[in-house]
């Protein structure tokens, strides 16, 4: 395993992390899923991710479990608020950022969280009054750093540039071979403001491993056809010309050595500013897959030639 600083921080997280959306206390049995903890911890993966909102307390709770009996310095742990927990506990006003992290660290049955992450971005919380709530939990010793998912490059620029508040070393946004809006102003601005990525869906839920095959249904055990995890597949990717283009890329991962899972995270973490990317993990064997993209280099003439197989669906 490779790690990376995360942003401005004095995180060391490795390249590969694992996460627990739709899957651990959610779409996946609790003994296969704790079979991909020990599976991530033995590949050297130290970064782990989830959020108040997976299954409702539900992946928090089962991580807290599985967690036990590991040195709590010997890994990284993230989690999120905003969505709502309740009809009345949701967005990231200061009384949220106090109860949500409170209820949070008692599931994950520990006394901090190294990274607190604003899900989305609150559009009915004004940034004064989320940013110094966030700061006194810091000072509280109850989180390490802060860091934010999916927010617009001019709220990013807002929080940073305010005054006497701690500021953010890491955004969550969506970043595949498959998805790349954030390309535009995020990563720049962030890249330039001590502010790393952890991209999450680097492999499109699937769909960039090459599971899904043109003109077949859906594998019968995939997150397409799964009951608890397939309500936000991207279908638009299941399209005859999506899946096409995704073939094509099987050569340039077989001439690299790499499966099409590892060439869709190495091409992510080609970018020095991305940190870490988050995989979903449902099997112990594709966590060690996925562990494998660590460290791999895509040479420029394999990058080219992925932008112009891919060229069709982007």
């Amino acid at each position: 395993m490779k790690f990376r600083t995360l942003g401005a921080s004095d995180l060391k997280v490795s390249e590969i992390a694992l996460g627990s959306w739709l899957t651990y206390g959610v779409g996946v049995e609790a003994k296969v899923a704790s079979a991909c903890v020990r599976a991530a911890f033995d590949c050297g993966i130290n970064f782990i991710d989830t959020a108040n909102i997976y299954g409702r307390g539900g992946a928090e709770t089962f991580l807290g479990e599985a967690l036990k009996g590991i040195p709590r310095t010997s890994y990284v742990l993230a989690t999120k608020l905003y969505f709502p927990m309740t009809a009345n506990d949701s967005g990231l006003s200061r009384t949220q950022v106090m109860k949500q992290l409170d209820a949070s660290l008692k599931r994950l049955k520990t006394d901090y969280v190294d990274l607190y992450q604003c899900h989305r971005y609150d559009k009915g919380t004004p940034l004064e009054e989320t940013m110094p709530a966030l700061t006194d939990v810091v000072k509280a010793g109850k989180v390490r750093w802060i860091g934010f998912s999916e927010w617009p490059a001019d709220k990013i620029r807002a929080a940073h540039e305010m005054a006497g508040v701690t500021r953010f070393v890491s955004s969550q946004p969506e970043y595949s071979l498959l998805e790349r809006g954030p390309e535009a102003a995020v990563i720049p601005y962030c890249a330039k403001n001590g502010i790393g990525q952890i991209v999450f869906c680097p492999l499109a839920q699937g769909v960039l491993t090459g599971k899904y095959k043109p003109g077949h249904a859906p594998p019968a055990d995939s997150r397409a056809k799964s009951r608890s995890m397939g309500g936000f597949f991207p279908n638009d990717y299941l399209k005859p010309a999506a899946l096409a283009a995704i073939e094509g890329l099987r050569p340039i991962a077989a001439g690299l050595g790499l499966t099409m899972a590892q060439l869709a995270l190495a091409w992510v973490l080609r970018l020095p500013s991305i940190a870490s990317a988050i995989i979903g993990a449902t099997k112990p064997e594709q966590v060690v897959e996925n562990a494998g993209a660590a460290g791999r280099t895509i040479p420029p003439e394999a990058l080219a030639a992925i932008e112009k197989t891919l060229a069709p669906v982007r």
